[in-house]
């Protein structure tokens, strides 16, 4: 019951306040800066080159190291 008379005070104190927050007219930005985007670009990658660095086994498989469960 304590908390639920304290959150109403809250409640009501913020109501005061609100009410003497003025009423503005809408708002204009001096810079016009909303929805820059950039063009996509394409990026060359090269798979081949990453799997020649990679170390295989005899039958020509990527040897990769193993990795542990964890929790």
């Amino acid at each position: 019951m304590k908390i639920e008379k304290e959150a109403e005070k809250i409640l009501e104190e913020f109501s005061r306040a609100l009410e003497e927050v003025p009423e503005l007219e809408e708002t204009y930005y001096i810079v016009d800066n909303l929805n820059r985007t950039r063009e996509d670009e394409e990026e060359k990658t090269d798979p081949g080159k990453i799997l020649r660095n990679a170390p295989v086994d005899d039958d020509g498989n990527i040897v990769v190291e193993r990795g542990e469960w964890t929790q």
